[in-house]
Parts: structure tokens; sequence; C-alpha cells
């Protein structure tokens, strides 16, 4: 199973603290493992490869649960790869977070009474290096905390020397193979961040706005428009019917006047429209509605902009200089006046963008942009998944990967910001354009300007798979570890990161996948399910966790929660049951190092082990196979529930516990037994080390003496099954847990000894009374032992001595009291259920509800008629 001789250095510990206090251990463990070196990848090294890029949080950013639980399983999979012989390379860094960063020193600057613009270009961004050195990088230190085995010695910044050249490189070559171009598009932009943001840094909710329905024209020829953004109407160019809709083929190809304005405006006809929606006549702004847009490319319609950046009316007139808002109402207000208004709806519940980041509503605007064209790369990043060189789990998820590839539209990379990947393209005086490489040296000259704009954050973490492995050079790290084998995140940025890794790994890699696998996780939610958040207030900083309950009790219950893809609920109370999970491995262990418990010398034949050794080797070698099995479908929840019950339930309540009597007893059979044991130990805590790795860590060097649980042995299952022996401590389980049950029924204390006679010959629990007698406090049956309850159960008999424990005729009293509560809930369920008046008109819920009553009824009776049949008369 393992080979413990070759990793004991020195003499095992066989004492430990009573007590396991995680802040004693985990800080001082896991600087050791960094000194050692242990999570330094080796590129030299003759081992498989196994690489991980970790998503890289923002400089901005601080540990949430969200980070602490996707944490959690990249290293649980990399430590267990690095003890199955793996060159493991996990690789940390961080993104330089564009609009977040900035959004930070603008604020900071804002305190001193300053601006961006007074300090100037590169004097603000020097600043913004400031900040980062300063302030930047917080959860680096928190990753320390939690147990993160990165390769820290790789640590990247997307703004480094290494990774700005890789954007330069993929910028270039994009550009030179016509995927990158400059265009007027309709962008989503932000007026307080001041910049292009992406469709999917916009989130929607629900807003309380207001519809109202506009008649543009007169008479015969008017139409009637319903919008939620009246202060459009100002870049209104044209008003749009489906060809087919017979009210308003008269108009079609006419002008009609555009109110409050002295323009008038085309009727055009457009199969975007759709006949059955409102009035079935939209109007059309094509340079503030991105659908307006492309009806008026279609309609070779003007594009009339008419709000600056800050979201301020631009057009001469009444309401120039009003805000958005404001001249929406103002606009409103002056189309009643004229009797323009033919109806209003208010509050109107609408779907409304907002910027993700400062959460101001997102205004659709017309702008000259840089755009990446996906086309080719969003379909060779759906190739790749289709034909199985990537694989997305859980399976069901590659449908959303699908919908995103297959009909992606342009990706607008420019951001209209001082800090981030400067756009490498400069204007000459003659209208010149010349996009300008690393290696190139930029054009110089009186009139030569650089664009001002910078590259979106998500282009330069696009690279991030290859880029961090020193891309575009060919270098020793990303000849061994790229591509990388597993990208583990959450479901909701297959957008944003996920499809773009794709793409610009097939693209910069020719053909090669960024990585085999994409492992998708649920998002953390509190323990009722709902959205964790600052405001709710619901929000928790695992820190505080981690300072209560240990970084392993945290861990335990993020991978305990994790089904693929699946959202995880997590509260207090289940990071709590962690940490006594932990105590109880600590105690478990100590109480078996006091008791014989070794891992020196090679393990005793199966003759000469009893069955309840040979039983617990066999449910070992099963719980092996079994994790493997999981942590090879990504099933962390399946894999930290099957450890807990068999290290729990099956190691220290059943093993330990039956095994106490041999080591009480001493002699060969408790050596063979303490050797057994600390097989037992030696591979439960190997298996359960990369989930939890400090108490494991701990525990582990005290039992063998080794060096380290990092660079330990994964084990593997040896075959060894004792299918005989399974079934022979099956029983005795039967018995303890029957047995159990009654004494609880009974109202006897756990530790209350009861006179039993075991009637046990000709079955296989002969051998095992004294244990059963000790699980479940038996004492000899005697003098004057009188059976008042007997317990058939597994072929054998217990027959107990209860006269001078409990009061058999009160008990019977009780239990009879008890039995006719229940029988009457039975006939009053019954009743109802026999009423064929009550039943045609009682809500299927209530029906429901009562047939539940009655099968509760029914498990009473017969739960309490047991008990009785077992009492002695009275």
């Amino acid at each position: 199973m393992t080979e413990n001789a070759q990793q004991q250095p020195t003499a095992p510990i066989t004492e430990l603290p009573t007590q396991y206090t995680p802040a004693e251990v985990e800080g001082t463990l896991y600087e050791r493992w960094v000194e050692k070196g242990y999570f330094t990848a080796d590129a030299k090294s003759d081992k498989p490869p196994y690489t991980i890029v970790i998503p890289p949080p923002n400089v901005t950013g601080s540990l949430h649960l969200g980070h602490a639980f996707q944490h959690t399983l990249m290293d649980a999979l990399t430590r267990r790869k690095r003890m199955q012989g793996y060159e493991a390379l996990w690789l940390p860094g961080m993104d330089h977070a564009g609009i977040a960063t900035q959004n930070k020193v603008e604020q900071q600057l804002a305190e001193e009474g300053k601006s961006r613009h007074d300090l100037g270009r590169e004097e603000f961004v020097e600043r913004v290096w400031q900040w980062k050195e300063e302030y930047g990088g917080r959860i680096l230190g928190q990753m320390r905390r939690l147990g993160d085995g990165v390769d820290w010695s790789r640590e990247r910044f997307t703004m480094d020397e290494g990774l700005s050249k890789a954007v330069l490189t993929i910028f270039k070559r994009l550009y030179d193979d016509e995927l990158i171009y400059r265009a007027e598009r309709i962008i989503n932009w932000c007026p307080r961040c001041l910049t292009a943001i992406s469709d999917i840094e916009v989130e929607y909710q629900e807003d309380a706005g207001e519809l109202v329905s506009i008649r543009y024209g007169e008479g015969e020829d008017s139409l009637v428009v319903a919008t939620t953004r009246a202060e459009t109407m100002l870049g209104d160019t044209a008003v749009a019917v489906h060809p087919d809709d017979e009210r308003y083929q008269h108009l079609i190809g006419k002008q009609i006047k555009l109110p409050l304005t002295d323009r008038t405006i085309p009727v055009v006809a457009d199969a975007h429209v759709d006949p059955e929606f409102g009035t079935g006549a939209v109007k059309v702004t094509p340079a503030h509605d991105p659908n307006d847009f492309e009806i008026g490319r279609r309609h070779d319609l003007p594009s009339l902009t008419i709000m600056d950046e800050h979201g301020v009316i631009t057009v001469h007139g009444p309401f120039l200089g009003l805000d958005r808002f404001e001249a929406r109402s103002t606009v409103v207000g002056a189309l009643k006046e004229q009797g323009r208004i033919v109806a209003e709806k208010r509050p109107y519940m609408h779907s409304v963008g907002h910027c993700s980041r400062c959460k101001t509503t997102v205004e659709p605007r017309l702008s000259l942009q840089w755009w990446v064209k996906v086309g080719p790369l969003a379909k060779a990043a759906g190739d790749a998944v289709r034909d199985g060189r990537v694989k997305i789990h859980p399976e069901d998820m590659s449908k959303r990967y699908f919908d995103w590839v297959d009909n992606m539209h342009d990706w607008c990379i420019s951001r209209q910001l001082w800090w981030g990947h400067r756009i490498p393209i400069w204007y000459g005086p003659g209208g010149e354009v010349v996009c300008v490489g690393p290696d190139d040296e930029p054009p110089t000259g009186e009139g030569w300007t650089q664009d001002s704009d910078v590259l979106d954050t998500w282009f330069s973490s696009g690279l991030w798979p290859f880029s961090t492995l020193g891309w575009p050079e060919q270098t020793e790290d990303l000849r061994k570890f790229y591509p990388t084998d597993v990208l583990l995140t959450g479901h909701d940025i297959i957008f944003f990161w996920v499809a773009r890794m794709m793409m610009f790994g097939l693209y910069a890699m020719d053909g090669q996948v960024p990585f085999h696998t994409i492992a998708l996780t649920g998002l953390v939610r509190d323990e009722f399910g709902k959205k964790m958040s600052k405001s709710n207030p619901n929000a928790v900083d695992p820190l505080v966790w981690m300072d209560a309950y240990g970084s392993d009790a945290v861990r335990f219950t993020l991978a305990n929660g994790a089904n693929p893809g699946a959202d995880v609920p997590i509260g207090e109370d289940w990071v709590k049951a962690s940490r006594n999970f932990t105590n109880k491995i600590w105690n478990a262990t100590r109480f078996a190092l006091m008791n014989g418990a070794t891992v020196e010398g090679p393990l005793p034949d199966a003759a000469e082990m009893s069955a309840t050794d040979r039983w617990i080797l066999s449910r070992l070698n099963t719980t092996v196979a079994q994790v493997d099995a999981y942590y090879d479908d990504y099933q962390f929840a399946k894999l930290a529930d099957a450890l807990y019950h068999f290290a729990w339930d099956e190691v220290f309540d059943w093993y330990v516990e039956l095994s106490k009597t041999t080591f009480f007893a001493g002699g060969e059979q408790a050596r063979v037994s303490g050797r057994v044991l600390g097989e037992v130990l030696d591979v439960t805590l190997r298996l359960l080390h990369p989930v939890i790795p400090f108490v494991t860590d701990a525990l582990w060097t005290t039992l063998t003496g080794g060096e380290s649980l990092v660079v330990g042995e994964w084990p593997a299952d040896s075959g060894f099954r004792d299918k005989d022996a399974e079934l022979e401590i099956g029983l005795v389980q039967r018995v303890v847990t029957e047995v159990r049950r009654f004494r609880k029924d009974q109202g006897l204390k756990d530790g209350q000894k009861v006179p039993a006679r075991l009637e046990l010959d000709g079955t296989a629990l002969a051998p095992h009374e004294a244990a059963i007698r000790q699980l479940l406090r038996l004492q000899p049956e005697g003098e004057g032992f009188a059976a008042t309850a007997t317990l058939p159960v597994a072929g054998a008999t217990v027959a107990l001595d209860l006269s001078g424990t409990i009061d058999v005729a009160a008990e019977r009293k009780r239990l009879a009291k008890d039995l006719a509560a229940a029988e009457k809930e039975k006939a009053q369920a019954n009743a109802k259920l026999g009423n064929e008046a009550f039943l045609a008109k009682a809500p299927d819920n209530v029906v429901d509800k009562i047939r539940g009553r009655l099968a509760k009824a029914d498990e009473d009776i017969a739960r309490i008629q047991e008990q009785l049949d077992r009492l002695p008369e009275a």
C-alpha cells in the first residue's frame, strides 16, 4: 500500500498535545513548506507535468469566500498530483484590473483635491504603480493563510514586463492578420467610469422606470411609438414598421414630423420590427441603441449623437446641458404640453444595464473603438470542445459555452483609461496608421501620436495560460508546462475569461489548446441559498472563520459543498462541524499513538490479523479507489463526504472502538492491530491532505517521522478486499446499532451499565463479545440476572436485565400514552382521506400533507409497539 520505511528519516513521536490549536500550527507550517521549496516546480524534471494557472485576482481585491472556495479545489488537485509523482505547477498572479485600480487611485487623488488630469498621464500611471506596491496584492498574503500551494517563484502580474511583451506581440499579429480593426459601433458606455465596457461587464437588474407612448406625425399620417428613454427621441432619424404590417403600408417611405424638433424623419420597413409588440412601430435612434444602429446601417440612416460622455444632452435647444435623466422628465413634460403623450405607465419594471463596477446605468453610445474580429477565433474555440480536445465539466455546461462562442459579437477591446496596456497604434500627420510590435521602434517626428486608449483588462488575462510561462519566447517553462491541464473557475465567467483564453491560446500556440479540462463550479451563497452581498448584509470574511476555526475547517466545508456546477451554500455552523472533524482526527490520532499505532515494519499477513483488522483494510482500499474516481471526475463534494464518513465513522468510531479491548489486553494481537491502525492512519491522512493540509501534515509527520505530506506519496489501492470480514463486522455493527437504539428508546444514559446475556454461539459474532460489551456498556449477567428485555438481532440474542435501570410499569404507561396519540392521529388522517367531498375541494399540497401525517403515524405506531413488545410485563 505505502512504503513508509523509505520516508522515515527520524523516529516517529508517540505523543501529541492534548488539544489541536490551528493558530499554533498553520502559519509556521506553511512558511516551512515554502522555505523547503515544496511548491516550486522544476522545468528540467523528467516527471510528467501537471499545470494549473490560478484565475488572477484583481490587484485591488481581497480574499472572499468565492476565492477561498476555488483555491481550495485547485490546491487539492495540485497537491494530489504532486503526491502522485507529477511535476506540479500551480502558478499564481494578479490582474491589473484597469477600471477598478484607476478608480482607487482617482479616489485617493480626489481626497487630495486633485484629478488625474492635474498630474498628467505619465505621472498618474507612476502614481498607480506606487499604489500597487503599497496597497495592491493584499490577497496574496491571504492566500498563504488558506494554504495555497502555489509556486511563488513564478508569480506574475498582467502589467509586468514579460506579460506586456506578450500583449504587444499578439496585438501586432492580430492586427497584421486583419483580426483587429477600428470602427464606429454601439458600445456600452459608463458615464461614471468614462470608458467603454464589454457586454459581459454589464449587470442587468429590474428598475422602476416609465413607459411613455408618443404620437409622431399628424392625423392619418401619424404613428405611436413607446419608449422608456424619451430623451433619445432627440436623436431619432426614422420610425420603423414591419414590411408586412397592413396598418402602415400607406406610410412606408413617407416623411413624418419629429416632435420637439424642426426635423422630419422617414418611415422605413424593416423585418426586425415585431408587429405584435406594442403598436408595431418603433423609433430608431442609431447612435444610442444597438438594434437601432443595425436598422440604421440597413437603411443608410444618419446617426445623431445627442449626449456627451457624461450623459449630458448636447442638442441645441431647451434641453441643452441637461443630464440624461433630467432631460427624460423634461422631454415628457414638453410632449405633454403639445398633446403628444398618448399613454403613460409608471412605474414600469424593465431590465436595465448597470456598470458592474460602479453600478451606474450604462448608456448605449456610438463610438469609434478598437475591435477584435472574433468569428474565426470563436469557431476554433467551439471546435476544440466539439472534437473532444477540451472537456467541459460538468458536461451539461457545454451548452452555455456553445451559446456564447457560436453567437459571439466582435469584441470591443479599447478602454478610455490611462492605467493598462496602451494600444500600440501610432497616427501620423498625414493620416498614417502604424501598429508597433514589441521589437519595433515607434515612429518619430512631428505630428506622430500614440492612441490614447488602453486595452480591455480581459485582453491581457486572455493570454494568461501561455504568457505566464514566458510566451512569446520559447522558454523551458512553456515547453514543459503548456498546455495546462485544468482550468477550474466559476461558471459565471465562461464569457469573460474562459472563451477568450480558448480563442487566444489556439491562435497564439498554433492550434494547441490552453487546457484539456474546464471544470466549472457554482457560486458560494449563504446558508439560505442567497447571494452573498455587503448590502444584504450576509457577506462573510473567510479570514474571520479561519481565525476562529482554522483554515482546514474552512477548506473542508467548501470542498464538502462543491457539487459540479452547482452553487454552494455555506454557514458558520457547517464550519464549526468541520472544525469538530479536524479535532476528531487530532484526538483519534493522539489516542492511536498512545496505544501502539505504528508504521514501522511491514504489514502483518492477513492470517495474523483479526476480522476487524481485515475489515478496516478492505474498507480502506475501497475508499482509496472511490476517492481516486471522484477526483478524476471533479466530484469534490462526494470525495469529501467519502473521506469524512470513512475517517470519522469507520476508522475512529468503529475500528478504534472495536479494537480497544485488543489494545488494552496487549500481546501479539495488540501489536498486529497497532500496525494495522498505523497503516490506516497513514493512508487516511494522505487521502485527506489535499483538502485539509495543515492538520494532516502535522499528524502524519508525528506518526511516521516522514519529511512532509506535501512531498509524500499518494496512496494506491492495493487490491486487498475481504468481503467475509466486511460481512462479519457488518453483523457486529447491526447488533451494536440495534441495542444502542433500544437503550436510547428506554431513556438509558450512554454510560449507564446494564447486565446482559449475549447468545452469540454459532454466529460470526462470538469472537467479538468483549468488543460488543465494551461498546454497549453491557456487564456480565451475574447472580439474580433476570432477562426483562430480549432483542433478537443478526442471528444472535441480546437479553438485558433492566430491572435496576428503568421503571417498567412507568415506561409501559408512557409508551401506551404515546401509542394512543399515534393511533388517534392515524384515525383522523384516515377520516379525512376517506372523505370524498374533502378530497374534491382540498388543494393537492394539503392532501399530500395529510398523507404524510398518515405515514408518520404508521411509523410511530410500529416503533412504539416494537418497544412495548420488548419490555417485560410489569
